[in-house]
Formats: C-alpha cells, sequence, structure tokens
C-alpha cells in the first residue's frame, strides 16, 4: 500500500502545482472515515482507496481525481455526506465524489432492472465528466485484484460477469489498455479457469520448447530497421490468454491452428518514420492477406492510432506487428488518460472532456437513452454497441463513420442523423442501389435516399445491429402500438358504458386517475387496450352502483355481461420469452438447429403444430422460400435467458484415448451446461464422433462451453450442430 507521502510525490512528479495540502488531508481523512472497517482480504479497508488513488496515479491523472479516488467510498461506506466533501475539499472534487458514490450500487444489485438503472445512471454521471469512470474504473479493477478472498462463488461469478460485460468494454472505449487487458483476465480466471489454465499450460510449453523466441525475432526486427536507417524501439510479447481464447472462438480453430500469438511493437520518432518501416518489414517478409490495417490515417473513435500488419517473420513465424510515434503510443496505452498530459495550456488544468471524436461513443450512449422504452432496454443496446467490432465507411462528401461490424444502410443513416434513418427508404453503396439489409464493408461510401413519407419498418429490427437504430425502431414501433391499443381501449370502453347505459365523460374518467395510476386519459384507453384492465374496471370506478346492477339475479348464477376484453390477448405470461407471436399459438423450437436466446430467428407458421423457431441461417428455412406468407418477424425478449433452460448441440470430435469422455463431460458441467443427450456418430481407430445435446441458457453459455472445450488437448475439434 503507498504510504501518504509517496502518493504526494508522485502525483507531484506530473503536476508540479498540485495540491500538496488538500492530498494529504484527503489521506487522512479516509484513513479516519473508514477507521477499522476491514475487507474481504482482512486488509484496513481504506487501502482500497489508496490503491484505487495510486492506480489513477500510474495514469498521471490531476490531483482532483486522485483525491477522489482517496475518498470515493466515504458517502457510500461512513458516515460522511456530499456537503461535508465539498466543505472540505470543494464543489469539484464532491461532484466527482457523489458521481461515484451512484456508480457504486452496481455492485450491490443482482437485480437485472435494477442493475439497469444504476448503468443508465453511469452514462449520466460519466456524460458531465468522464473522470468519473476512470476513477470507477480504477476501483473495479482493484476490487477484481483480491476478488478471490470473496467466499461465495456465485457472488464472484456475477461481479466477473459484470465485468466483462459492462467495465471491460466501456475500459476498451476508454482506450486504457492495459486495465482492459487485466480486467479481462481476471475476469475470465473466475468466468473459464480451466480454458484459462489450458491455453496457459500450452503457451508454457511453447517457451520451454522454442525458448527466448520473442526475444530472437525482437533482435532480427530490430536489425531490420537499424539496416534501413529507421531509429525505432522494438518489444515483443506473448497475447494474453483472453485474446488467444478470443481469437479461438472467433474463428472457430483450436490453439494449435493459432499462428500469431506474439504480438510486437514498433515506436518510432514520426509519422513518416512508421510508414518507412512498415516498408522495411513488409519487404523482408511475406505480409499475410487482409492482416493490414491503417490506424493512423483513419483512428478508432477512442482516438487510437497505430499501424497493424500481419507477416510471416523470422523463423517462419507468423506475427503481429503494431507500428507508431512515441506520442501515438502514450495515448495508446493510456487511453483518455493521455490527453491530461497534452491539455491546452490556456484551458484549466482539470477540464472536464467529454467532447471530441474520442467522446462521440459517449454521445451516441446519450442517444440510446433517450429512445430507450426502459433501463433493461438501455442495458440491451448499449451492450450491443459496446462489444461489436468496427467498419470504417463514408458519406459521399468524405465524412468518416465507425460502425459496428455487420452494421447495413440502415444502421449507417441513424448513425448521420436519426431523422435522417427514420425516413431511410433506400441506400446506394459505392454507386450502386442495394438492398437495406446488406452487410456494410470498410471503405463503402454510402448514400442514403430519404422520403418524407417514410416511417421505420418494423422488419428493420431484424437485420440492424447498432444500439441506436434498434432503440429508435422500437420507440417508434411502441408509438404505433399505443395508437392500437387507444382505439381498441376508447372502443372497449365506450361500448361497456353503452351496454351498461351509463353516460361516459372525460371529466368522469378524469376523476379516476390516480386509482389507476394513469397521467391521462388516453393512458387509461391504452391500458384497456393492452389488457391490463378492463373496461368494467373502468365503469365500476366511475359508477360504483354498475356493479350491483351487474351482479347475480339469483344465488349462483351471474348475470351475462358484455365481453370487453380484446381478442385474442390471453395473458402470455410464463409462456416462450418471444416477440412478435400470434396470440393463442403454439410454439416449437427447431430440432434441426436448435436455437437459443442470442441467436437471430424467424417463426415458421406450421400446420397443426402452430409456429416453429429457426435460427435465421438454418438450412431447412430454404424448403419456405417460397411461402412468405408462412414466415413471422419474432425475436427473443429482453431477460430470456432467465425464462427458462434451452437445449443446443454441438459436434465433437475426440480421440480416441482414455478419459476423453471425461474430460468431455467434465467441461460441459463446470460451465455450468446440462447433458440431455449424447449420440456417437461416427468411430474410428484413432478418433470418434458425438452428437451432444446441451441444457443451456443462451447461446453465450453454449460459446463459453465449445471454447473451454477447444481448449482441451483430447477434443479434436468441436461446432455448434447446425442439424442431425
Amino acid at each position: 500500500m503507498l504510504r501518504q507521502y509517496e502518493l504526494v510525490e508522485r502525483v507531484k512528479t506530473y503536476e508540479p502545482g498540485a495540491d500538496e495540502e488538500a492530498l494529504n488531508r484527503a489521506y487522512v481523512f479516509t484513513m479516519r472515515a473508514h477507521g477499522t472497517q476491514k475487507r474481504a482480504s482482512g486488509d484496513p479497508y481504506f487501502s482500497h482507496p489508496v490503491e484505487v488513488a495510486g492506480l489513477l496515479s500510474e495514469k498521471r491523472l490531476d490531483s482532483a481525481s486522485i483525491i477522489t479516488g482517496l475518498l470515493h467510498d466515504t458517502v457510500e461506506d461512513t458516515e460522511t455526506t456530499v456537503e461535508q466533501i465539498d466543505q472540505m475539499f470543494g464543489t469539484e472534487v464532491s461532484g466527482l465524489v457523489d458521481g461515484v458514490t451512484k456508480l457504486s450500487q452496481l455492485e450491490l444489485q443482482s437485480d437485472r432492472t435494477k442493475q439497469a438503472e444504476n448503468f443508465r445512471k453511469l452514462v449520466l454521471a460519466m456524460s458531465q465528466d468522464i473522470r468519473v469512470l476512470v476513477v470507477k474504473l480504477a476501483d473495479r479493477l482493484h476490487n477484481m485484484r483480491t476478488l478471490h478472498f470473496i467466499k461465495s462463488a456465485e457472488k464472484r461469478r456475477r461481479i466477473a460477469r459484470e465485468t466483462m460485460d459492462i467495465y471491460v468494454p466501456l475500459t476498451e472505449r476508454i482506450g486504457i489498455r492495459d486495465w482492459k487487458e487485466e480486467l479481462e483476465d481476471l475476469a475470465f480466471q473466475e468466468l473459464n479457469p480451466d480454458a484459462r489454465a489450458s491455453i496457459i499450460k500450452r503457451l508454457d510449453f511453447l517457451r520451454e520448447t522454442g525458448g527466448d523466441l520473442i526475444g530472437r525475432v525482437r533482435a532480427r526486427l530490430a536489425d531490420l530497421l537499424s539496416e534501413g536507417e529507421v531509429a525505432a524501439e522494438v518489444s515483443g510479447r506473448e497475447k494474453s490468454p483472453y485474446s488467444i481464447w478470443r481469437k479461438m472462438q472467433r474463428q472457430n480453430v483450436g490453439f494449435e491452428q493459432l499462428s500469431d500469438i506474439m504480438a510486437f511493437r514498433v515506436v518510432v520518432e514520426d509519422i513518416d518514420d512508421c510508414y518507412r518501416a512498415l516498408g522495411l518489414i513488409h519487404g523482408a517478409y511475406s505480409s499475410v492477406p487482409g492482416r493490414f490495417k491503417d490506424y493512423i490515417s483513419l483512428p478508432k473513435p477512442n482516438g487510437y492510432r497505430s499501424l497493424h500488419t500481419g507477416v510471416i517473420g523470422p523463423e517462419n513465424q507468423r506475427i503481429e506487428i503494431q507500428i507508431r510515434t512515441r506520442e501515438m503510443h502514450e495515448i495508446a496505452e493510456l487511453g483518455v488518460a493521455a490527453h491530461w498530459r497534452y491539455k491546452d495550456a490556456d484551458g484549466p488544468a482539470s477540464a472536464p472532456q467529454t467532447e471530441g471524436t474520442q467522446y462521440k461513443w459517449l454521445r451516441e450512449l446519450l442517444e440510446i437513452l433517450e429512445n430507450a422504452a426502459g433501463p433493461e432496454d438501455f442495458l440491451e443496446h448499449t451492450k450491443m454497441e459496446m462489444f461489436s467490432d468496427q467498419v470504417f465507411v463514408f458519406t459521399p462528401k468524405g465524412d468518416l463513420f465507425a460502425l459496428p461490424r455487420g452494421s447495413t444502410p440502415v444502421d449507417f443513416a441513424y448513425a448521420v442523423h436519426t431523422d435522417i434513418g427514420d425516413r431511410c427508404t433506400a441506400a446506394r453503396i459505392n454507386g450502386r442501389i442495394m438492398p437495406l439489409r446488406t452487410q456494410l464493408r470498410n471503405g463503402d461510401q454510402v448514400e442514403v435516399v430519404t422520403s418524407k413519407a417514410q416511417t421505420p419498418s418494423p422488419s428493420w429490427e431484424s437485420f440492424v445491429v447498432t444500439g441506436k437504430a434498434r432503440a429508435c425502431i422500437r420507440r417508434f414501433v411502441r408509438s404505433q402500438q399505443r395508437e392500437q391499443y387507444l382505439k381498441l381501449g376508447r372502443e372497449i370502453v365506450e361500448r361497456i358504458f353503452a351496454q351498461a347505459q351509463y353516460e361516459l365523460t372525460e371529466k368522469a374518467l378524469k376523476g379516476v386517475l390516480k386509482r389507476f395510476r394513469a397521467e391521462s386519459v388516453d393512458d387509461l384507453y391504452v391500458a384497456v387496450g393492452e389488457g391490463r384492465h378492463t373496461g368494467r374496471d373502468l365503469l365500476y370506478a366511475v359508477y360504483p352502483g354498475a356493479r350491483e346492477q351487474l351482479q347475480p339475479t339469483r344465488k349462483g348464477k351471474a348475470k351475462s355481461a358484455p365481453s370487453d376484453a380484446p381478442a385474442g390477448r390471453e395473458d402470455r405470461a410464463g409462456s416462450v420469452p418471444l416477440r412478435g407471436l400470434i396470440p393463442n399459438m403454439a410454439v416449437h423450437y427447431a430440432k434441426c438447429c436448435h436455437p437459443l436466446p442470442g441467436d437471430r430467428i424467424v417463426g415458421i407458421v406450421t400446420t397443426g403444430k402452430g409456429v416453429t423457431i429457426h435460427t435465421v441461417d438454418c438450412p431447412t428455412l430454404e424448403s419456405f422460400s417460397d411461402m412468405p406468407e408462412r414466415w413471422l418477424d419474432v425475436g427473443w425478449e429482453a431477460g430470456a435467458e432467465e425464462h427458462s433452460s434451452f437445449v443446443g448441440r454441438v459436434k465433437a470430435v475426440l480421440s480416441n484415448e482414455p478419459g476423453a469422455l471425461a474430460a468431455l463431460t467434465s467441461v460441459i458441467g463446470r460451465d455450468g451446461g446440462n447433458i440431455t443427450n449424447l449420440k456417437f456418430t461416427d468411430r474410428s481407430e484413432d478418433f470418434f464422433d458425438l452428437l451432444v445435446d446441451v441444457e443451456v441458457t443462451d447461446v453465450r453459455q453454449l460459446s463459453n462451453i465449445v471454447a473451454a472445450l477447444r481448449a482441451s488437448p483430447l477434443v479434436n475439434s468441436v461446432e455448434r450442430a447446425q442439424s442431425g
């Protein structure tokens, strides 16, 4: 743990004008405030905020951020108030502490709705001052370093999953690379310990057999650049276990098939040297097609700039190389934290920064927040936005837009402006009119054709991938549904009042708004149209005497009352976690593709069976291509994975060795899967093939199981089965 004078001296090395007295007061204040409190590790609690402040000082954040790191838990865990901090340390620090305090509830909630609401607060707080997020990430990093002291395995997994879902992509967005990689690895260690251990074991084996391979390759690259008269610093490292595991997942390959597990970095003096170094490397070694990326001319949204290339390098090793200047390297390592080092000399030293291209993603999250129906909807769209790889496309004027991989012209239209997305009718990609569902590729030039008469189509939601586009489309669909429910509800209420021979007035309905917790008369009609209330409920509330008139006329026999429930609106709670279904139809999940929550799906109306749910890439769908009337646009409801378990099918090839089957079942069990069926399809002297049905909650869990199986040395290959 950093001592008081060590922390102050560290801050003053990069901020000579820092308020030394305020730093000392904050250090002493947090020690006294937390007093005898202990952490799960048994250490004094105040050691945690001191370590958080130390992490922030390593990134050379301003003194206000360091003081916030020291005080960030005092309001949450002690008797201290925000007002006290304001009096002692000023408005700037108290505002930062208040922002971080509101976010700390994330770690205390397991309920999805509460977590989503707190994530909404996170976006609002960091939109005011990005330092709130940086302090929160330092707090999470230290908590993850001590996660193993928590006794509850379920709580550890929940915190690790939350870290992977929310904090890792946020760290990626603000560009602090080493924090991102450490958070990934610590979460990976908790979520997939078998896969991580297997990858580390194989890396150890490669080091033992190959010797100092990284050192030899680094030396050869350095000699090459020196001979070409390019002054450069060359470093090399193995990729992290999680990075290797993700590549195995993404490329659907085993560990042995990965050949680029080493990455090298070349740091030069200026941009000209970047391209000269690239030319020397490509001149000496064969480049790997499709692996060159120029992030200098097309920087990433978080400000990252570098040249990336893949080559068959020294000793016939396939390697990745990053080439950048010293300033680019510092920004790549520190992300937004580097901007405190390059701040405007005329501006205040600690001016919050939430403008500029590196914060465009944050403004996009705020737009999603405006269009989302609620916190859960917002959390769903935001996760989708943050996790995606990117493609870069251009407007006809040459403006650059970075979009998630798989984006379509509709996603592009909404990225330009919400109104353009709403009025999009067609798109020209590189001068040719193309379908709106066409997936964009790097370098495409996109021109959107609009019409004032156009409105968003509900079918767009089946192929858009950006959170903003999906939120805007859903907002329009909700408004259309509201109009339909409003009309239906009004008809129901008017009919029941007329049949009971009571006068229906708006004044009478306004008198019962509070009883039904409605804001307006229209809200009452919508509630009736949706089936949340009946017309008779409103009649009895306005005219209580009507209840007696419509009560049974003789014991045991009720007088027939008019039906006022909307047709076909049975309560589907507890049925199937799907949206877009025809009411009251039976639902079956196709055995050919085994759809899971997270898959993109489609419904096929099947005579005598109701609706059969398939994945959109299921080969069986070809047989229905000439019957569009049988297709239904369906999707998973938010939280479908919590609804029940689903069966996914994987196809595996195991080595014909003792313990192979035990290894397979053990890995599936450790990752929470439940084997419901197992079938051998082929046997040979060396291998045997089998199909395994696994009960899981969603496609992510099945993907984790597949990835963990690929890391097992006794599993030759494994993939998700599409038929059989």
